[in-house]
């Protein structure tokens, strides 16, 4: 069955193959991006099966207007894709007030934003599925990323609850959390805190490791997105990549060991109710 799609930030990146993806095999397309022109090249590709609209997340009034479209356009909306977003990378010390607020305006608000103008839309039709890219990094916390993170924590959270909230409407919502790919997510549309030399050690340290793990292919995270959302009961959580499936099951069972070592701690903050 075809199914139409809305994506934020389709312009390169994930956003981009998972937007060729739904289209080489059929299905419609509201692609969205900060210049539409960055579109052109689908639009041409895939004529009227592509609504191409200038979006910036973080206008929460243009997020309204773009959703409106969208319903005018295609009458149903299947799946909602909010992949807009970038990096931030600095020490904790070193970000602004600036750079802060402005990753969570785009990771975390415009997310939101694009979340609630959909809600009422999918709540009537009593269907959908929203997918919320996140990363690795909404579920473990690694150095030179803590704003990054804050963000995608954020949505993480938001996303758990949202999913409880909206399961009784038939709407359906997906964390997807990749792990290191080929995209321009560390290149140009990365912003850079200005660098603090007291963490040049820690700098080094990162791009060594980083350098060691070979990225993953947007190509083929596109064709994996197409299963999670043909699935009858997609996952709430899904990783992308295979270093991530790795990974977290190092961080969850350091944390179930942490939390076991000091639950005579847990028990006593308790009170004399802890007693059993």
């Amino acid at each position: 069955m075809t199914k139409t799609w809305f994506i934020t930030g389709a312009s390169r990146g994930f956003g981009r193959q998972f937007a060729l993806a739904a289209l080489r095999r059929g299905d419609l397309v509201v692609a969205t991006a900060r210049d539409v022109e960055t579109l052109s090249d689908l639009q041409k590709e895939f004529g009227d099966a592509v609504l191409s609209l200038a979006l910036d997340v973080t206008d929460r009034s243009a997020v309204s207007d773009a959703v409106a479209a969208a319903f005018e356009r295609f009458e149903h909306i299947d799946v909602v894709v909010n992949n807009a977003g970038y990096g931030l990378f600095g020490m904790v010390e070193e970000l602004t007030e600036e750079e802060v607020r402005a990753q969570l305006e785009t990771n975390f608000f415009g997310a939101l934003w694009v979340t609630q103008a959909f809600l009422p839309h999918l709540r009537a039709q009593g269907s959908g599925h929203i997918v919320q890219i996140s990363t690795i990094g909404g579920v473990g916390a690694f150095p030179s990323l803590g704003g990054y993170h804050a963000s995608k924590w954020a949505l993480e959270g938001l996303s758990e609850s949202l999913a409880q909230e909206v399961a009784g409407f038939g709407i359906h919502v997906t964390l997807v959390e990749p792990g290191g790919f080929a995209t321009d997510w560390g290149g140009s549309s990365a912003v850079h805190a200005a660098p603090n030399p007291a963490y040049d050690d820690v700098r080094a340290a990162l791009g060594a490791a980083r350098r060691a793990n070979a990225p993953g292919d947007p190509v083929a995270a596109g064709d994996a997105l197409l299963q999670i959302v043909d699935a009858t009961e997609p996952p709430l959580r899904v990783l992308f990549g295979s270093q991530p499936t790795q990974l977290v099951r190092h961080l969850y069972q350091q944390r179930l060991d942490t939390w076991a070592r000091w639950e005579h701690v847990s028990h006593a903050a308790q009170g004399n109710t802890a007693q059993r």
